[in-house]
């Protein structure tokens, strides 16, 4: 397949002048308009990659490398992140839908699910090459339920000990954060005092709790609620709460205000998705939690008496009255039919005909929650990422149009057509901000020494065409996309390439709230083998300063050529470099929890090299 999309590249020299002329670099992206994922405003640029790592921004007019694009009127951004992903083992290996949309990591696990051992399970993902990066969440309900089974019961001390064993294994295997789905049985059963017991094992790993928030009939299926629940258990646990796919639905519509007050006030954020409706098992919702508690076929015993069936389908319709307003707002999808065909066609109620559908099948449905106005305003707070609740997959049968059209959406519709954000700050918000969620410190920007991920697109013609109708439409604009410093994307062609890895989340890669744009940052160091001194105002495109160091295994001295972006918060830093011939990526640690000595760690062209206890060290934020 790539012999035929090579001519749309420039090859810089010729086969008599290979030899003649050493390349320098891997690739050239020309006269792009750079969004680096910061908020910032775009400029123009060139952008150098060479070994997976960006080399160079700015102008390389004489600069050769073996594949050199000029990407003029086009959009140079870093790859976009999915925070909150349903990716399968076989959709990563080509990952057409996720390409398609700019997308180049994903992290799975997402609602509380997945594997209690993430490093089995992104092994098994890995065993064949993939297309894009994969990381993993460890999820809160696959530890209560591998612990608690399907019971509503209390846990004993030992109980909590054990799934705090499960956590703890999982951050040291490299997860990415806890992921919890409170809204889903069995871990619905959990009370709120029992999650923050569990999710305190994380405390110590400075990470985030993504949680699709629980509503309950006792609140009266107050999203706002649900929120305030993800707030509360955050705080407590000493973790980022992140309220994902964010939403207020049905009852509470019109309240989005209330909702990003609430999150101001409690240090959390957000992902939300650009759509009006969700995806998810038909009973997952509405089924009164004391009707599915234990096996399916304890469910069913429960629909088949005589005396609660009555009382399970007037609960189902007050939570399809709470959640969604009318059984009109629910649609079976791989039926292609509503669910009020189903009412019309049996003679019953909503109650009632979902009972009758529960009983022979568990289908997915369609289900509209909301209003576009509250959308906006959650997708303006400064602290919400886009994300699409969806993921590579090689299945569509039934399938949500987010799984194809998220990202495009966002940045045609949403940005474009109703200026409901600005391009920069749209960028920013799927790509810096979600790798500051979670703790990611070699992606989410274009600066020198990240990744090469690299999503670029024409932003006057982006958008999706993906409708509930046709959800397996591509979306158009989406030109070329770098995984690794790899095409997988190639005018708008999945190349093949498969140069996706799996990303692993260390201690000193805490979560962090993102004020780039705002912030003067510094970090100063000093130590008989190296000299620490560097600092990045909001309005500078990169940090400026010295950093030196003795490198013990060549005992060669190292000075930086050029900076990368300066991260910085609280007493924790971090930023990228190149040197003449190799990139940097730099950690600056004292506020680990579990190593009380300040450590400066050095990563040379992705190897950990060297780690340095330094004998000053001042870290500045404001």
């Amino acid at each position: 397949m790539r012999p035929a999309l090579l001519p749309t590249i420039l090859l810089a020299c010729t086969a008599t002048d290979v030899f003649a002329q050493p390349q320098t670099y891997d690739i050239i992206l020309r006269n792009g308009r750079i969004i680096d994922g910061t908020g910032a405003k775009p400029y123009l640029a060139d952008v150098a990659i060479r070994n997976g790592f960006i080399q160079r921004i700015g102008s390389l007019t004489t600069a050769k490398a073996t594949a050199d694009l000029d990407v003029h009127g086009l959009i140079v951004a870093p790859g976009f992140i999915n925070l909150h992903s349903h990716a399968t083992p076989i959709g990563v290996l080509t990952a057409a839908n996720m390409l398609t949309q700019g997308v180049t990591t994903e992290i799975i696990n997402a609602d509380g699910g997945g594997s209690t051992d993430i490093a089995s399970a992104l092994k098994e993902f890995s065993t064949n090459p993939i297309a894009v990066n994969l990381g993993a969440y460890i999820g809160f309900n696959s530890a209560w339920g591998s612990v608690m089974g399907r019971a509503d019961r209390r846990p004993s001390g030992d109980e909590i000990q054990k799934m705090r064993d499960l956590l703890t294994a999982n951050l040291k295997q490299g997860a990415w954060g806890v992921s919890a789905g409170l809204d889903y049985k069995p871990a619905y059963f959990a009370r709120t005092a029992e999650v923050i017991a569990v999710m305190k094992a994380a405390t110590p790993w400075r990470t985030n709790f993504p949680n699709h928030d629980r509503l309950t009939p006792e609140s009266k299926y107050s999203s706002l609620a649900g929120h305030a629940e993800t707030i509360e258990i955050g705080q407590k646990s000493g973790v980022m709460p992140v309220i994902t796919h964010m939403k207020v639905q049905g009852f509470e519509q019109g309240s989005a205000a209330k909702a990003v007050a609430a999150m101001q006030a409690g240090s959390a954020v957000a992902d939300v998705y650009p759509y009006l409706a969700g995806q998810t098992g038909l009973g997952a919702l509405f089924v009164p939690a004391w009707a599915v508690e234990g096996s399916r076929e304890d469910m069913l015993k429960r629909f088949s008496d005589p005396a609660l069936r009555p009382r399970i389908a007037k609960e189902i319709e007050e939570a399809i009255r709470a959640r969604v307003l009318t059984p009109d707002n629910i649609d079976i999808p791989s039926k292609q039919r509503k669910f009020t065909d189903y009412m019309s066609e049996m003679n019953a109620g909503a109650g009632e005909t979902m009972i009758r559908i529960l009983e022979k099948e568990q289908p997915s449905a369609i289900l509209k929650f909301g209003l576009e106005a509250d959308l906006i305003e959650l997708m303006r707070f400064p602290g919400t990422a886009i994300s699409c609740d969806c993921g590579a997959s090689e299945v569509y049968a039934g399938m949500h149009p987010r799984y194809f059209g998220t990202f495009p959406r966002v940045l045609g519709h949403y940005v474009r057509e109703a200026k409901a954000l600005t391009l920069e700050d749209a960028v920013r918000k799927m790509t810096g901000l979600p790798a500051s969620i979670i703790g990611m410190v070699d992606r989410g920007f274009l600066a020198v020494g990240m990744a090469a991920d690299i999503t670029i697109f024409d932003p006057n013609t982006v958008i999706d065409h993906a409708t509930y109708e046709q959800p397996t439409l591509a979306s158009d604009g989406i030109r070329h996309v770098l995984v690794n410093g790899k095409f997988e994307l190639l005018d708008g062609v999945v190349t093949g390439e498969k140069s996706g890895r799996t990303l692993l989340r260390t201690a000193n890669m805490p979560s962090r709230p993102m004020r780039m744009t705002e912030q003067t940052r510094s970090v100063v160091a000093k130590g008989k083998t190296y000299q620490l001194n560097i600092s990045q105002s909001p309005g500078d495109r990169t940090a400026h300063g010295t950093f030196r160091f003795l490198d013990p295994r060549s005992g060669n001295e190292t000075n930086v050529a050029e900076m990368g972006q300066l991260q910085a918060t609280g007493n924790w830093a971090s930023f990228t470099a190149r040197t003449v011939d190799q990139v940097l990526l730099v950690i600056v640690d004292a506020a680990n929890p579990m190593n009380p000595d300040a450590t400066i760690r050095i990563d040379m062209d992705g190897i950990h090299r060297l780690a340095i206890k330094p004998d000053q060290l001042t870290i500045r934020a404001k």
